[in-house]
């Protein structure tokens, strides 16, 4: 699974995610980095609601702050994304566990 890769930073988001907003199907094999995240086509089945569990989550457990709701959007496209804005607001993160 492609989430393994570069520092933890998307496995810690992951986890953070499958946590706040109570995924109990697992996760497929092939999600990749880039699958859409919130809407029909989310492959966790999250919707709008989920999305603000998830910006507040991010912006308490590492710190950032998520603006408007057209900001949120392009950030909570992907995982990718996500993990890219919070790599962004803290230079030099290291991944710890997010949990």
């Amino acid at each position: 699974m492609e989430i393994l890769e570069k520092d933890g930073l998307e496995k810690e988001l992951l986890e953070l995610i499958v946590n706040v907003c109570n995924i109990t199907d697992p996760i497929s094999e092939d999600f990749s980095l880039d699958d859409q995240l919130i809407g029909q086509d989310s492959p966790l089945g999250l919707d709008s609601l989920d999305a603000v569990e998830i910006v507040v989550a991010v912006e308490k457990q590492y710190n950032v702050r998520i603006g408007s709701q057209e900001t949120t959007r392009k950030i909570v496209r992907s995982l990718r994304t996500l993990a890219d804005y919070v790599r962004s607001q803290n230079e030099g993160y290291t991944a710890v566990s997010a949990m």
